[in-house]
């Protein structure tokens, strides 16, 4: 069997906001600027295997007891932006969502009762000193939620088909002003043109959490461990952030046809990774 730090985990994509290293307090600040230095940082993989790998012991660990002191780092224009992991609180939102998903039986198995009850006390206890506290990282599973590929644009893809030592790579980067402003239009749009419900809903919610951050942030999509999953040809032609645009410019045109042929597109692009996720 292979060790927990040698399995690549195919399942997970995720939407980060990278902030400049000034919009952050001290002493966290200075924490960043000595991270950054560092010659060595851990990968979205390695971070996604430290979770599993605490679900092994008896009973398993739902929640990190400390919270993570790692980030991810980029340079943008001069300026060093961090996205930090915050796995512990990451850990407790997921927490609730899992039981949204799971059956009781299968959710009572992975984590018994008790040791969600203990995390939800936890939880509580913690957010009633930090109730400002939100995450860098959304993460989403065997998908990339429609609403992500509203925030990007096609010219800002960056795709790397990847190596025999490296994997592929599939991932938008944007500036927060932009990100912000396609929400809105996009938004207007789908209020003139359809009923309140799920999308919109969804679209709503990532607005309001991008306004949390600094406005000169940077905001990536990258499909983390799904290009595992979706195979080679498949994922060099994907072009799911152009397919939304042309379907919410159509709606905006009152072009109902275009509009369906471009969801169409994107339905049938993520019917194989769909497939898996029943798989497993």
């Amino acid at each position: 069997m292979p060790k927990v730090s040698s399995v690549v985990v195919p399942y997970a994509a995720y939407l980060r906001v990278y902030e400049p290293l000034g919009a952050f307090p001290e002493p966290e600040r200075g924490h960043w600027a000595r991270y950054a230095r560092r010659r060595e940082r851990p990968s979205y993989q390695d971070e996604l295997r430290r979770s599993l790998a605490d679900l092994v012991p008896t009973p398993p660990v739902a929640v990190p007891v400390q919270e993570s002191g790692d980030a991810f780092v980029l340079e943008v224009d001069g300026v060093l932006c961090v996205c930090p992991w915050r796995t512990r609180l990451r850990g407790w939102q997921a927490l609730e969502e899992f039981g949204e998903e799971l059956p009781p039986p299968v959710l009572d198995a992975v984590l018994p009762p008790v040791v969600r009850r203990q995390a939800a006390l936890d939880y509580e206890r913690w957010l009633a000193r930090n109730p400002d506290a939100r995450p860098w990282i959304r993460t989403a599973t065997w998908q990339v939620p429609l609403n992500w590929f509203v925030l990007v644009a096609d010219e800002e893809r960056q795709y790397d088909k990847g190596t025999a030592e490296a994997p592929p790579v599939l991932r938008y980067r944007t500036p927060m002003v932009q990100a912000r402003r396609r929400v809105a239009r996009t938004l207007r749009t789908l209020r003139d043109t359809m009923e309140e419900g799920p999308l919109i809903d969804g679209l709503v919610d990532v607005g309001r959490w991008l306004e949390e951050f600094h406005p000169r942030s940077l905001v990536e999509l990258d499909y983390g461990g799904l290009v595992h999953v979706l195979p080679a040809g498949e994922l060099e032609d994907d072009h799911s952030a152009a397919d939304v645009a042309e379907g919410v410019e159509a709606l905006r045109l009152g072009d109902g046809a275009a509009a369906g042929e471009a969801y169409a597109r994107l339905v049938e692009r993520w019917r194989a990774v769909r497939d898996r996720r029943s798989a497993n």
